[in-house]
């Protein structure tokens, strides 16, 4: 047995000394397995990441990890939830208007900041680099991180204030994704007003229980999940920040979402209504096939509840008009107050880890890197939604998915780059329908040009049919800057 060699694991320092003890006394000692042929500077990364493994959190994943098999399905106790509707009648849209009044004033007064989580790699879409800095813009080709950028600056301008914008990276791609905002000079934000910081980075566990070496001096680590957003907010000091600053209200959104409405006064203007900690807004399901999380409560409290967690019956279950009782589709964008954060954390980070059971390269015995066929470890990972059923109230607001919601997720078919241009591009165009300009469509009713307009020029379809030309007309590929 490879413990049997502690003792010629050679450290100067005590605290090394200890570190090395702890981690053989946890039973992971096999991550020495190649200490002897490491160098100075191997020997202390591989040290520095064991610093920084909680294994009190660790002995918790193992216990997780061995009663995965025991799965509960959802049943019985599941209450469908109380949604605002999209405004289709003159009282709906008379409120929706008295909600936007509330949330302009609030954005007004310098309240609410954008909060970005943006730790992941391109790597599914094929691409060497950060996912936000993957190009979508269908005529220009603007990468995700400069279409969240001018929403937010032009959400500026039509409020007279300097909105911060938070951006939660990992250690995977922060170095990469500062260097892209240098080099694009920060899309045109003042620098002291973006403020970048990463997440906890959390070690994966093979079948036995045991962490996995991907190299001679490192251990596989993946990102917390963006749950670990709330704590990256506190560790960081970015939540004081925002407090000394006046920021009540975070606008939570994913980086792959390109139709992503991200400084919304009606959301917020709900939001500050209904007394919420912690909001959402919600599309409703395609079909009960539709494999997206949906909102429900759960002895009284609000969740998300994943559709694999979802009995055949409650995800058939329909209302009266038709409609499934279990409709509500959680998507990511949430509004959280800062000091519901700081609540969060407090005690100590308590959002429950969600395992997953994964295909994660290893060295083998010889030192040799092993791609496995199957999978053969487990990733562990917390859900930002989880913190709703810590909340004394909650707003869920329903949308348009056609309108706020396009996934860049894959290299081709569903939530890929085509389909996220092609979106955009029908958004686009009932914007300038709106404003009866004639739009060339195809057999299947996409706009068959390409059209980008950017946020400079208008931020929402009201502020475009009021600014352009009516009558207007194009041919070919239409761009409108905020220069035309």
């Amino acid at each position: 047995m490879f413990e049997k060699r502690i003792d010629m694991i050679k450290v100067e320092r005590p605290k090394d000394r200890s570190l090395v003890e702890k981690v053989v006394q946890e039973g992971q000692g096999h991550v020495f397995r190649f200490w002897e042929g490491l160098s100075d500077e191997s020997r202390e990364r591989l040290l520095a990441q064991l610093r920084n493994i909680d294994f009190e959190i660790l002995n918790q994943l193992q216990n997780k990890m061995l009663g995965s098999t025991d799965k509960k399905k959802v049943r019985d106790v599941l209450e469908p939830v109380e949604v605002i509707p999209i405004p289709e009648t003159a009282v709906q849209r008379s409120e929706a208007e008295k909600a936007k009044m509330i949330g302009e004033e609030f954005i007004r007064s310098g309240k609410v900041a954008a909060f970005l989580v943006a730790g992941g790699q391109g790597t599914r879409l094929g691409f060497d680099g950060p996912k936000g800095a993957f190009p979508v813009g269908p005529v220009t080709g603007k990468s995700l991180f400069q279409m969240h950028a001018e929403k937010i600056l032009a959400a500026g301008q039509t409020y007279g204030v300097n909105i911060p914008w938070l951006i939660m990276t990992s250690e995977t791609n922060d170095g990469a994704t500062q260097q892209f905002f240098r080099e694009t000079d920060f899309f045109g934000f003042k620098e002291e007003d973006i403020f970048f910081f990463t997440q906890r980075m959390i070690p994966a566990l093979d079948e036995k229980g045991e962490l996995i070496l991907d190299g001679q001096d490192h251990i596989f680590m993946n990102p917390n999940g963006h749950g670990g957003s709330l704590l990256a907010l506190d560790e960081s000091g970015t939540l004081d920040v925002m407090k000394h600053r006046g920021v009540e209200i975070l606008s939570y959104f994913q980086v792959d979402n390109a139709l992503i409405k991200i400084i919304d006064p009606i959301f917020i203007g709900y939001h500050v209504q209904g007394g919420a900690e912690m909001s959402s807004k919600m599309v409703k399901k395609r079909d009960q096939w539709e494999k997206v999380g949906v909102f429900g409560k759960l002895d009284g409290k609000l969740k998300v509840i994943e559709y694999s967690d979802l009995s055949e019956e409650d995800m058939a279950a329909q209302n009266p008009d038709g409609s499934l009782k279990y409709g509500a589709g959680s998507i990511a964008i949430h509004l959280i107050n800062s000091d519901f954060v700081k609540k969060e954390v407090r005690d100590g980070f308590k959002l429950p880890y969600h395992i997953a059971h994964k295909k994660i390269p290893y060295l083998d015995e010889k030192g040799e890197l092993i791609s496995p066929e199957r999978p053969n470890s487990y990733k562990f990972e917390t859900f930002i939604f989880d913190a709703l059923s810590d909340t004394t109230h909650s707003v869920v607001m329903g949308i348009v998915r056609e309108e706020e919601f396009s996934p860049l997720k894959n290299s081709s078919g569903s939530a890929s780059a085509e389909t996220v241009r092609r979106d955009l591009c029908n958004h686009f165009g009932r914007w300038l329908e709106s404003a009866e300009t004639e739009v060339p469509r195809d057999e299947n009713g996409d706009v068959d040009e390409l059209i980008e307009i950017s946020p400079l020029y208008a931020m929402d379809r009201d502020m475009f049919v009021k600014k352009i030309p009516r009558g207007f007309r194009f041919h070919g590929a239409l761009y409108l800057g905020p220069e035309s």
